[in-house]
């Protein structure tokens, strides 16, 4: 069975790309335009990966990584913050931090390496 990836970011192109990049690449991906709905996706489908944008309409990525990283069944599912904002400073604990623009192959291979 795949991998899901759900990604959460606002802008459609950048969600086509990864959602391109991950199902060619065997992974089944949903996804969310801002904090709410990622929220409401994770918890109706939990995901094997998230990757989040920080800079979102309705709910700001940060403040959603927090909302999960306090919830019981979210708190595990590993998060690549991929924005175009400089610093780690709102998701510490990702398992990557990746400025857009990204190299996919860089992100390939955390993904890989992640949840295999």
């Amino acid at each position: 069975m795949a991998k899901r990836i759900l990604i959460i970011d606002d802008d459609p192109v950048v969600v086509t790309y990864l959602k391109t990049l991950f199902e060619e690449n065997d992974y089944e991906t949903d996804s969310a335009s801002n904090g709410i709905e990622g929220m409401e996706k994770m918890k109706a489908n939990k995901p094997d990966m998230i990757t989040l944008d920080l800079e979102m309409p309705e709910e700001w990525g940060s403040r959603l990584y927090r909302k999960m990283s306090k919830d019981k069944e979210l708190k595990d599912i590993p998060v690549i913050v991929i924005s175009g904002m400089s610093g780690r400073h709102a998701a510490k604990s990702a398992v990557a931090y990746v400025a857009k623009p990204f190299d996919p192959d860089k992100l390939l291979g955390i993904v890989k390496k992640t949840i295999g």
